[in-house]
């Protein structure tokens, strides 16, 4: 059946949310809402999902014309996702986001939902599951974050701030164990 399997999509779904961290990303989100007044949650999550989209077809073809292999990009990313992982754990900035004069292409579309460690994640999973089931991965994480972007503020009320931080630190320890397995399963491919 083109390679479809749910579990595998299940797999795909519960990195890429890991990675996007919507659900992390709400008080960057509520504070964009006060400061822009209103967020285009559509249209954000809809560049969002071009994004990736357009980047797992045309990644891999941009690393061959620079002259590197999946395998290294993967190892790479599995730097990045260990890192996003010990932001969400030991709640650090590591990456500092540039300012924004809007609030729905950037900084929400890129690169807080499609930033680089999603691209990066992307490419390393295309080196381990089939396409179709990454495009119906990135679909419901885009519906998600859809749905999370347009009820941030009520979901900001139901957790508080310690129930959004208890799920930003439970999600970095998952993301921490994807980075090792995703290094320690590419690692391999760069010494053949």
């Amino acid at each position: 059946m083109l390679g479809f399997d749910f579990k595998e999509i299940i797999t795909i779904a519960m990195v890429l949310f890991a990675v996007i961290d919507i659900v992390g990303t709400i008080p960057i989100v509520v504070d964009l809402r006060q400061k822009f007044g209103h967020i285009e949650s559509e249209k954000a999550s809809i560049a969002a999902g071009i994004i990736m989209i357009v980047f797992l077809f045309v990644g891999e073809e941009l690393l061959k014309l620079i002259g590197i292999d999946v395998h290294s990009f993967a190892v790479a990313g599995s730097f990045v996702l260990f890192f996003l992982a010990l932001e969400m754990i030991l709640g650090i900035r590591i990456y500092k986001e540039e300012a924004s004069s809007s609030a729905s292409i950037v900084p929400l579309a890129f690169p807080l939902i499609a930033g680089a460690g999603t691209m990066t994640t992307l490419l390393s999973l295309r080196s381990q599951f089939a396409t179709i089931n990454i495009i119906i991965a990135i679909i419901l994480n885009i519906i998600l974050v859809y749905a999370v972007l347009k009820s941030s503020a009520r979901i900001e009320k139901l957790l508080g701030k310690n129930g959004l931080g208890v799920i930003r630190k439970t999600f970095g320890v998952v993301l921490l164990a994807i980075a090792v397995k995703l290094f320690a399963a590419n690692v391999k491919g760069l010494f053949v």
